[in-house]
């Protein structure tokens, strides 16, 4: 008897992590369904995937309701603008896809009597007081601060989330997203590696704010999508962080992108943006413990990968 493929739902797949999510799940034998409506997706993202038989694309805005006809085994809701650039410009977008979006993702999960699986993100923890970050830390947030509204609609995300799997026993997975960064990124996306990138390759000075000396970590994208389908197999119900705990300043990150182009480091300062986290840093012991997973790709090969990415991008 052939064993019928998992049919598998990914909402925002068309952006950076979703299509790569994308990618894997037909490798791992998923029939799938990516729900996009192409905010900050794009559709040359699932290139490589687009005309297999066991994909299907609809362009939808997830915050207007969900309908899938036939089963589902997975909700994986991905949807989201999900950068600084998107804070300022499409507010009232993220608290929407954030608020009705998990709501109708959180639907069709019961609906279909689905596992679902909640991107969430290191951002619930604002600018945080406790470091590196635990996933019982509640964080330090300012909910009408520019970041607010990224911030506020993933703790959302996260509380009803969890209400569906007390009061329904809805099977659901949280993970939390630290700084994941790889090919695929947008060009003016306006997160920091991106920013260098584009800024490295055009001959232009980087921008530090402050003087870079706030740090972040860094998850290459194959770990990421891996530390997700690994959560999405568990039963583990409660996030979970999912990230690189390798924490390094913005100025030496700046240092390493210089040293991979063989240029002279120049930079350029700028005053810090309101709420920008000082720290950021995953403590990944339950991923290690519950998931069998931690990062493996190191820093710089993940670098070198994604700065050939944006050369070609940049030449198109």
């Amino acid at each position: 008897m052939v064993k019928k493929a998992p049919c598998t739902l990914v909402t925002g797949g068309a952006g950076f992590i979703g299509s790569h999510l994308c990618e894997r799940l037909i490798d791992e034998g998923h029939q799938v369904i990516c729900i996009d409506n192409l905010i900050t997706g794009r559709r040359e993202n699932l290139a490589a995937i687009t005309d297999h038989p066991r994909f299907t694309f609809i362009e939808a805005d997830v915050t207007k309701g969900i309908n899938i006809e036939g089963s589902l085994d997975y909700v994986l809701h991905l949807a989201s603008p999900a950068s600084p650039a998107d804070f300022a410009t499409l507010p009232i977008q993220i608290l929407k896809v954030g608020a009705l979006g998990t709501h109708n993702a959180l639907g069709i999960a019961k609906a279909k009597g689905a596992v679902m699986l909640l991107a969430s993100t290191s951002e619930v923890y604002g600018d945080p007081l406790e470091h590196p970050q635990t996933e019982e830390y509640r964080g330090n947030v300012n909910p009408i601060g520019i970041r607010g509204a990224y911030d506020e609609s993933k703790r959302f995300a996260e509380a009803i989330t969890m209400a569906y799997h007390r009061i329904h026993g809805l099977k659901v997975r949280i993970a939390r997203i630290f700084n994941t960064f790889g090919p695929r990124m947008r060009l003016n996306d306006g997160r920091v590696i991106p920013n260098f990138m584009v800024q490295a390759l055009t001959g232009k000075s980087l921008t530090l704010y402050g003087d870079g000396s706030q740090t972040r970590s860094f998850c290459y994208i194959s770990d990421m999508v891996e530390g997700l389908l690994r959560l999405l197999e568990s039963d583990y119900h409660l996030p979970i962080n999912i990230g690189n705990p390798l924490e390094m300043t913005i100025r030496e990150l700046g240092e390493l992108i210089w040293k991979i182009l063989g240029k002279k480091p120049k930079y350029t300062t700028k005053k810090m943006p309101p709420d920008d986290p000082a720290r950021r840093k995953p403590d990944i012991t339950k991923a290690r413990e519950i998931l069998c997973w931690e990062p493996k790709i190191e820093l710089e090969a993940g670098l070198k990968e994604t700065l050939d990415y944006f050369r070609e991008r940049l030449q198109e």
